[in-house]
């Protein structure tokens, strides 16, 4: 078992992802030369709804940063792409959308109704929902930038996530945190897949949680994965 040397998060899963040289564009295509030498890893874990085909759901991620960001690059095969709610502020997570998960200084702990990590949903039309302090679901589309091009099943995602830290306020004048090498990031990903279902029919993650209940990335930290960045 790994410990940060800086707080008591477990790390249960810990990813070294290298800077780019040159930043990636964001054009939904994944053909950057960053992109090019970088490791696809497997967006398996189910974590809400039952067994599914990959003909029905399959995905994979690519990741790097640069002093500004991290980036993404999200392929995922989903059969049906499914948008029911035009506002972005309804039951966001029971439309198919990508969720990031954040955690700036890789403390762990409860996040539910605070900014000491963020889950970001991101909407097929690229509105970014989360929930504020308040209780209430905020919109928080200049915190992630996303293109997404679908062709017949598949759809590819290049995501641009800036990282704030628990200081942020919403309705303030926020900085977005510099990265830097060695830092190290609290990281989740996650798609919430839905067929035509009122409902979303499966939530699959990026890493493994333990227990019955598998659905706290949006609560606790602590199940986030930890990304190490490197020059």
């Amino acid at each position: 078992m790994l410990v940060s040397c800086h707080n008591t998060k477990e790390t249960k899963q810990l990813i070294s992802i290298k800077k780019a040289e040159t930043t990636p564009v964001l054009d939904g295509i994944g053909t950057d030369a960053c992109w090019m030498n970088t490791t696809w890893l497997p967006l398996s874990q189910r974590w809400v709804g039952a067994p599914y085909s990959d003909d029905d759901f399959s995905g994979k991620y690519k990741l790097t940063w640069d002093d500004d960001a991290l980036y993404l690059l999200v392929q995922i095969h989903d059969d049906v792409l499914f948008d029911q709610y035009k506002d972005p502020k309804k039951l966001w997570w029971d439309d198919d959308c990508v969720e990031v998960f954040v955690d700036e200084d890789n403390s762990g702990g409860e996040h539910q109704y605070n900014h000491n990590a963020f889950a970001y949903h991101v909407a097929l039309d690229g509105n970014v929902m989360d929930i504020g302090p308040e209780e209430i679901p905020h919109l928080y589309n200049d915190h992630v930038l996303s293109k997404r091009v679908t062709n017949g099943k598949i759809s590819t995602w290049e995501l641009k996530v800036y990282l704030y830290d628990d200081s942020y306020v919403d309705g303030e004048e926020n900085t977005p945190v510099k990265l830097h090498d060695n830092k190290e990031v609290g990281f989740a990903l996650a798609y919430c897949d839905n067929d035509h279902s009122k409902e979303r029919e499966n939530f699959i993650g990026s890493i493994y949680v333990e227990g019955e209940d598998k659905n706290q990335g949006w609560i606790d930290a602590n199940i986030f994965g930890t990304l190490l960045l490197k020059n």
